[in-house]
């Protein structure tokens, strides 16, 4: 019986490392699979077989190269047959996406709200109305073909999320404190999928470490920003969290002491000094004024406008404050900025790179890359999705022999 048990449990953690290895690397001959693991190429021919039945990996014939001997097969994610529901909540909106297997969007929907719906309540209702047009698109297009199937539901929060219970401990731009989001959710969507929490920061990074700028990284530092600051440290693929989750909550670096209130209740804080309400305000305009603000002061910045300069020129001062201490701190070899912050990139970085060199240790000349991030706008999107696929990662046929039997 023992033995029987330790079978089963060594298949399921070979059938998860060989779906893994596959989604992280991207299409691989079963050669390459059979020298990365150390298995059998038996043993790969019935997971990679097992996998395939589960519609979870596709093999097709590899180019000819003109080398002796049969080809080996290359095998790839199944990107058709599988998905997670990934929600995202924000301050000044909340979007509902579907992504599959291999990290790629297959259908997204975002609305912008007022702040007056920030509650749990509102937010709920709001989230559950995309939710139910983004799964009306997968039924609609399940009729003419197969399904997509969904194995889980990711939630993308700026705030600080206990893990053992998925609660939003504390979310200082929504306004929450110990916060259940998940609970009331997965009674009002009434799907039975499962729900978990994450911090938006966190994800992002994971997505970018996954599929994006951090691909290759052994040390990744994630800086996203919006109306708030978040970030995210990846260490050779595996996020860093913290004892309590609130790794990674860079916004509240103490930057300047004789700074401006901020809403977790301290002073001065990073995310005072730069993000959406910082440019905002410096170049006259509402610093609530959420999306369309924005857009409008993105606009003024192409047109030159000097207020709009000028806050971005801030922005790069106070944005390599923060930076210079994260980086002397973590020596990450690349550092990936997202959200807002990753758009106004291209307008600061000559100046970033100026106000960074200034600050750097004199006799240690340290070439780290500040880079957009790649996935732009969809990093958090993919992130959640990643944390839906979670328990699919760890034992791929419970989870799709549930799904299927749903």
């Amino acid at each position: 019986m023992a033995s029987a048990a330790r079978a089963s449990q060594v298949r399921r953690s070979n059938l998860a490392l060989v779906l893994d290895l596959v989604r992280r690397h991207g299409p691989m001959s079963r050669s390459a699979i059979v020298a990365t693991t150390g298995l059998t190429r038996s043993a790969i021919a019935g997971l990679l077989g097992e996998l395939t039945a589960l519609r979870l990996v596709v093999e097709s014939p590899p180019e000819p190269d003109g080398s002796p001997g049969r080809p080996s097969p290359v095998v790839s994610v199944d990107s058709q047959h599988v998905g997670a529901l990934a929600i995202e909540v924000m301050v000044d909106e909340i979007a509902v996406s579907i992504v599959s297997l291999d990290g790629a969007i297959v259908t997204s929907m975002r609305r912008s709200r007022p702040r007056r719906r920030l509650s749990i309540r509102h937010t709920i209702t709001d989230v559950a109305e995309l939710v139910e047009r983004v799964d009306e698109q997968r039924r609609s297009a399940g009729r003419s073909g197969t399904p997509r199937h969904l194995v889980g539901i990711g939630v993308s929060v700026p705030g600080v999320i206990r893990g053992v219970d998925n609660v939003v401990m504390v979310a200082p731009n929504l306004g929450w404190v110990e916060a259940d989001l998940a609970g009331p959710l997965a009674e009002t969507l009434g799907n039975g999928l499962a729900i978990r929490i994450g911090n938006d920061a966190d994800l992002g990074a994971q997505a970018e470490s996954l599929f994006g700028a951090g691909v290759g990284s052994d040390l990744m530092l994630f800086i996203s920003g919006e109306v708030g600051v978040g970030g995210g440290v990846v260490i050779d693929g595996v996020p860093l969290i913290g004892h309590s989750g609130f790794a990674g909550e860079v916004g509240h670096l103490p930057v300047n002491p004789d700074g401006r209130p901020c809403r977790c209740g301290a002073t001065g804080c990073w995310e005072t000094e730069v993000g959406e309400q910082a440019l905002l305000r410096r170049a006259g305009l509402a610093e609530n004024g959420g999306t369309q603000a924005v857009e409008r002061f993105l606009a003024l910045a192409d047109e030159g406008d000097p207020m709009a300069i000028a806050a971005l020129n801030e922005e790069a001062k106070w944005l390599a404050v923060g930076l210079t201490g994260l980086i002397n701190v973590l020596d990450p070899d690349r550092v990936v900025i997202a959200g807002l912050l990753g758009r106004v990139l291209p307008y600061v970085k000559a100046q970033l790179d100026r106000e960074l060199a200034a600050r750097r240790f004199r006799h240690a000349r340290r070439e780290i890359p500040i880079l957009a991030a790649s996935l732009g706008t969809a990093a958090t999107t993919v992130g959640a999705a990643e944390l839906a696929f979670g328990a699919l990662a760890d034992d791929p046929a419970r989870v799709m022999t549930a799904v299927r039997s749903a």
